[in-house]
């Protein structure tokens, strides 16, 4: 009966350790679970504390930035175009053919300034005869080239050339570019 007893002692203590594995993984994922559902429901804002904004898609500001370097080339200019977002951020830049170094950056820029006062960049540039410090904001370029794209009379993204002779043929190229969102 020796023998007998060994393999039936055996069969208790291994059912009786997977028992309590199973029952260690059970509170395991129950309190995995409460974890998980509890900071979600501590997060969740109400609506008073939300506010919608509008963006541009990336194949939107792809189009904007391709019809300006395209208005460009009609004109035999060689342009940076960049479109940025709401806040700044670049969402697509485009270097035509044999544009300068200084384009791109200055396009950003332009672009930039351009959706942070929601106007042209030209009409910017005139206020800085009375406002000079102006053009010390950092990021900011006060030069024709950058046209703004708003939504709702709310600005959502702006568009910057920079290369051409002139910063009047820069902003007539961003123009084109924020014309073809319409289109």
């Amino acid at each position: 009966m020796k023998h007998g007893k060994k393999p039936h002692r055996k069969r208790v203590l291994i059912g009786a350790g997977v028992a309590a594995a199973v029952a260690a993984g059970t509170a395991g994922v129950l309190s995995a679970n409460a974890s998980e559902t509890a900071p979600a429901a501590v997060t969740q804002a109400s609506g008073k504390y939300l506010s919608r904004t509008n963006h541009l898609t990336i194949s939107a500001a792809t189009k904007a930035a391709q019809a300006a370097l395209d208005a460009a080339k009609k004109e035999n200019q060689r342009v940076s175009v960049a479109v940025v977002d709401r806040n700044g951020n670049t969402i697509v830049t485009l270097r035509g053919d044999g544009a300068g170094p200084q384009a791109y950056e200055s396009a950003v820029k332009k672009a930039y300034t351009a959706v942070s006062w929601n106007a042209p960049t030209s009409e910017l540039a005139k206020r800085l005869q009375q406002t000079p410090n102006l053009k010390d904001i950092p990021g900011t370029l006060f030069l024709g080239g950058g046209a703004p794209v708003d939504a709702k009379n709310a600005p959502i993204a702006g568009v910057g050339v920079a290369g051409a002779p002139s910063g009047d043929l820069d902003e007539k190229f961003a123009q084109a570019g924020v014309a073809a969102l319409g289109r």
